[in-house]
């Protein structure tokens, strides 16, 4: 299936995103991590096109997307840019696909446009409440490799995230660092954005069906997550053996077919 790519113009700037499916079939937002893009997807892509019109954005100052000022980036910033790219592909309601960063947007955005969102999947969401906001007060130090000009920052960036993914699995890797060059300073910034979000407050205004995913090798999500899912009221619980921070190009099919049969079915009681 073919993977059609564009940019809108939007009040922040250009959004880079790429799209699967029929535009005339249900829309399904996927939202990615830090400080990956759309490419996080790409092999899910073409699995949810055969049932919605499945379009990955890149979050704004990642991927191709316009990078504002370090410093100008916030949950509800990336959030209302979500519903802007909405806005002006002509989507009037929607579900949302999350994973990490891209799942906390997808909180925001539930929260925000109750009457937007038809459903959202929360895959590896963090649970941002007062512990964590406090546990990552201090300096981010994923992602965060002091730029050196013999380019050793380049192998320790790829150190620094090398035990979350599939020993052995080069390409996933490769695709990694393709996204955080291009992120640059904003690969940390990204995981800051996460930290200073207050959470708590805004997972009882979700009033669509959720599902979150629960990748259990994932070390900053899997402790976590059902305490996550029991803070959303009438949330579904699903947990993945042996995924990873990776999940969604981990575990393409899985991960597609998961998200395909929960929006389905919450579509019915729409």
């Amino acid at each position: 299936m073919t993977i059609r790519r564009a940019f809108a113009d939007l009040p922040v700037g250009q959004i880079h995103y790429a799209e699967c499916g029929d535009p005339q079939a249900a829309a399904v937002l996927l939202l990615h991590q830090t400080p990956r893009s759309w490419d996080e997807y790409r092999d899910v892509l073409p699995l949810l096109g055969r049932h919605f019109r499945a379009i990955a954005m890149d979050t704004v100052g990642f991927g191709d997307s316009f990078k504002p000022p370090i410093g100008q980036d916030s949950m509800e910033c990336w959030a209302q840019t979500a519903i802007d790219l909405a806005d002006a592909l002509g989507i009037a309601r929607l579900s949302l696909v999350g994973h990490h960063t891209g799942a906390a947007i997808a909180i925001e955005m539930a929260a925000a446009c109750p009457d937007r969102i038809e459903a959202a999947v929360l895959s590896a969401a963090p649970l941002v409440d007062a512990d964590f906001r406090a546990r990552h007060a201090g300096p981010v130090r994923i992602d965060n490799a002091l730029h050196l000009g013999d380019g050793s920052h380049l192998g320790e960036l790829w150190r620094q995230r090398q035990p979350w993914y599939p020993a052995g699995d080069i390409d996933l890797l490769d695709r990694f660092m393709v996204d955080a060059l291009k992120a640059g300073a904003r690969a940390v910034e990204g995981h800051a954005v996460v930290a200073r979000y207050v959470m708590e407050a805004r997972l009882p205004l979700i009033r669509c069906p959720v599902l979150v995913i629960a990748p259990t090798a994932d070390p900053h999500a899997y402790p976590s997550a059902r305490r996550l899912a029991d803070a959303i009221a009438g949330s579904r619980y699903v947990e993945i053996e042996g995924a990873m921070v990776p999940l969604p190009d981990q575990m393409p099919e899985r991960f597609a077919e998961l998200v395909t049969d929960f929006l389905l079915d919450a579509g019915r009681f729409c």
